[in-house]
């Protein structure tokens, strides 16, 4: 079992940058390729990124291209998602995940959660 907790989310102005991290527990994620996902009010799950086991291939939707960034660190079993020129369409509760398979379609573990939202 892994066992995520996301953390650092909050209230940020339009252009603005916000940092949120994923702590794993449980297992390393060293062996997980990492996934970032997020939920507006009204809206589906959607994805942002993923993040290979090495931390070496990353892939994002095309909304964020550019702006966000995913990274992590296995020693310390913490991943990231920078994100910066944040627009208020980036509102949302941001939820990392982990899997076996790197851009897994189905996620196997999942974090509760953290609030995001862009003031304009």
């Amino acid at each position: 079992q892994v066992q995520l907790v996301e953390s650092g989310g909050g209230l940020v102005q339009a252009g603005g940058s916000l940092r949120v991290s994923c702590a794993a527990s449980g297992r390393s994620i060293s062996n997980y390729a990492m996934g970032w996902f997020r939920q507006a009010p009204g809206k589906e799950r959607e994805l942002v990124g993923g993040i290979s086991w090495s931390g070496r291939s990353t892939y994002y939707a095309d909304s964020v291209k550019g702006r966000f960034t995913i990274s992590k660190d296995n020693a310390k079993n913490l991943v990231y998602l920078q994100m910066n020129s944040l627009k208020p369409e980036d509102t949302a509760v941001y939820y990392c995940a982990a899997d076996r398979q790197y851009g897994s379609s189905s996620y196997k573990y999942w974090g509760q959660g953290t609030q995001v939202t862009v003031s304009s």
